[in-house]
């Protein structure tokens, strides 16, 4: 290659270089480096190499590329600022090589530079959007853990009223003598306090929850596990006397769960079905243990549920496909699965134009630990 070919090669090379003496001070420069600076290279050959650099850049080299020179004769990826004639930032990435000779002595140092304002902007760009991501996110964890603790808050507050209301309703119900009208009116009373009632607890379970402490459970297999099933039917019953119930329970043998829970999920999955079921079909429910798990099912007539909703239902707040006089949280069948995974226990569902099935399962005694 020719003298003239290899000179054209250093001086518009598109990258920068630049050669310092030992004590840093420049020796020769290409003419891209001296173009990105706006000076001519003569004007800065024999200037401290530390006068390109911005304040940020004299300290990463005097930290960083000088100190990693001396200990391994060479740097690479270092990003530095350079400054412009008229004090703008130019920045750029750095290799550096040191050269010296047999005794050791330090002859000079060879840096190659490219130029990276775009990369800057990018990984700029890059960390304003992190930084933007995590504001909204922390922003978005506030405001959920306010209005789940309000929710908490409420529902709590909820219900020592709601609790006055009905033992009222009760004492009305029992010991008043009244028309049939006041006897309609009082079963109508009683219905909507036990679905605010039921509202209420399913707000505070997804509170419980979502705040951290889960749903707690008290398990006991000493008592029987059929009255506590039974009794919620006749509740309900008494809520929708027009609704058939059918029960079908043999339970044999001992189940350790806690009851309180499984009688709540047997009254949201049989009033889900009194509520979305068709109310000229009856609804089934069947309790019975086998292959050592409890099964517990709940059945009705129908629309069936689409593929779509089903893969929903136990979201919270899904409400999909219900009509207006049906609306209410969408809690429900959540707080049922919930209950299911907290006893190791699953929940299924199967829909078809014949019948809606819910199917909870679990073993009937815990797994050890």
């Amino acid at each position: 290659m020719r003298d003239g070919d290899l000179n054209d090669l250093y001086e518009d090379a598109p990258c920068g270089y630049v050669s310092l003496t030992p004590d840093a001070r420049i020796d020769r420069l290409n003419g891209t480096l001296a173009g990105w600076l706006g000076q001519s290279a003569e004007a800065l050959v024999g200037q401290s190499f530390h006068a390109l650099l911005s304040f940020g850049g004299r300290i990463a080299y005097e930290t960083h590329l000088a100190p990693m020179l001396r200990l391994r004769g060479r740097v690479d990826e270092i990003a530095l600022d350079l400054l412009d004639a008229g004090g703008a930032r130019v920045p750029v990435i750095a290799n550096a090589r040191e050269k010296r000779d047999d005794e050791g002595d330090h002859l000079f140092t060879r840096i190659t530079m490219f130029k990276a304002v775009e990369r800057r902007k990018f990984e700029r760009s890059l960390i304003d959007a992190r930084s933007e991501a995590d504001a909204r996110a922390e922003a978005e964890h506030e405001t959920s853990l306010l209005r789940e603790q309000f929710i908490a808050v409420l529902s709590h507050d909820l219900r020592n009223p709601v609790a006055a209301l009905d033992a009222g309703i009760r004492l009305l119900g029992g010991r008043e003598t009244l028309s049939e009208r006041g006897q309609f009116l009082i079963r109508e009373m009683g219905a909507s306090l036990s679905r605010a009632s039921t509202l209420i607890e399913n707000v505070l379970d997804f509170a419980r929850g979502r705040l951290g402490g889960g749903l707690t459970l008290m398990r006991d297999a000493r008592e029987p596990l059929v009255p506590v099933l039974e009794q919620v039917v006749s509740e309900i019953r008494a809520i929708a006397p027009e609704r058939e119930i059918v029960t079908k329970m043999q339970i044999g043998q001992p189940v350790d769960c806690d009851r309180p829970r499984i009688a709540q999920l047997a009254s949201n999955l049989i009033a889900n079905a009194v509520t979305h079921g068709d109310p000229n079909t009856p609804i089934v429910v069947k309790a019975y243990v086998e292959d050592e798990s409890f099964i517990f099912s709940v059945s009705n007539g129908g629309d069936p549920i689409p593929l779509t909703s089903r893969a929903q239902l136990f979201q919270p707040f899904f409400r999909g496909g219900v009509r207006q006089r049906q609306q209410g949280l969408g809690l429900g069948l959540f707080i049922v699965n919930e209950i299911a995974k907290a006893h190791g226990g699953t929940m299924e569902v199967s829909s078809t134009v014949e019948e809606t099935r819910f199917t909870f399962s679990m073993p009937i005694h815990p797994a050890v630990q």
